[in-house]
């Protein structure tokens, strides 16, 4: 973010992103280790209603956001999650 601020004459809508898709097994997995907990996942079924609705795939296309000439590379999802867990959520007040 502070290099879009900082280079104003790139504007639209940008994917941010690894350009990775990872599952949310990954994800919850990557909690868990972050918060030194076993990992303890129960699946439910996706609801009828829904399952013609969801997004199962995502994958950011970072080729916009290249073009730009932006140089920043993203965190992986482990170090993502590391970092917001160690510096947010396990801090006294985790939301300031």
């Amino acid at each position: 973010m502070v290099w879009l601020f900082e280079n104003q004459k790139h504007k639209g809508i940008l994917n941010l992103g690894t350009g990775k898709a990872q599952s949310w097994n990954e994800m919850a997995e990557a909690l868990f280790e972050s918060c030194g907990k076993p990992k303890n996942i129960e699946y439910i079924d996706m609801p009828d209603s829904i399952k013609n609705q969801y997004q199962y795939f995502t994958e950011a296309d970072l080729s916009k956001l290249r073009k730009t000439g932006c140089p920043v590379i993203f965190k992986n999802l482990n170090e993502g999650v590391k970092d917001y867990v160690g510096e947010y959520l396990k801090k006294k007040e985790p939301y300031l």
